[in-house]
């Protein structure tokens, strides 16, 4: 019987080790946990300290791609006067793509919203210069061109390169 004692001394503090750590562990867990959450916390803080000054900077030039791709903008940059319409409807699609290509890498930065209005204003412009150059007889300068296109936009109700503008603008206030 002695060693039956023996088995059952190992056997109780065996036991009372164990609701002794099960008793510690959830004395200290949620000291344990409160710290976790502040290191996350904290890290997270040091990443978005780090990521600030990039996503400002890439909202930045959404809004310069925007005004970029205007074609008021974009005719005026191109002065298109000495091309022809074809000339310059082809110019002025490599220009829209190439900007648009220059920026793409900003969507990582911006929100999806952000991107999306952004590549919608890239579509609709290519759409409007490819409709105006449609519309324009074979031996149409490029100064006809332009003339069509801010014909077009000047019917619009509303701006849409400003729309997106200020949509870009909103979706930046609400980082803050």
């Amino acid at each position: 019987m002695n060693l039956y004692n023996y088995l059952l001394e190992i056997l109780k503090y065996t036991i009372a080790g164990i609701g002794i750590i099960y008793i510690a562990f959830y004395l200290f867990k949620p000291y344990l946990d409160k710290t976790t959450a502040l290191q996350t916390l904290e890290f997270k803080k040091a990443i978005a300290n780090q990521t600030l000054p990039l996503r400002l900077q890439a909202y930045e030039r959404l809004v310069l791609f925007i005004d970029r791709i205007n074609p008021a903008n974009l005719l005026i940059r191109l002065n298109g006067n000495g091309y022809t319409a074809a000339e310059l409807h082809s110019i002025i699609l490599n220009e829209v793509r190439t900007e648009y290509q220059h920026n793409v890498t900003q969507q990582i930065y911006v929100s999806t919203q952000a991107w999306a209005v952004v590549k919608r204003v890239k579509t609709d412009t290519l759409s409007l210069i490819s409709n105006a150059v449609q519309t324009m007889p074979d031996s149409a300068t490029g100064l006809d061109l332009g003339k069509v296109i801010l014909t077009h936009l000047s019917k619009l109700e509303d701006d849409p390169y400003e729309t997106a503008t200020n949509l870009v603008r909103k979706d930046l206030d609400n980082i803050f």
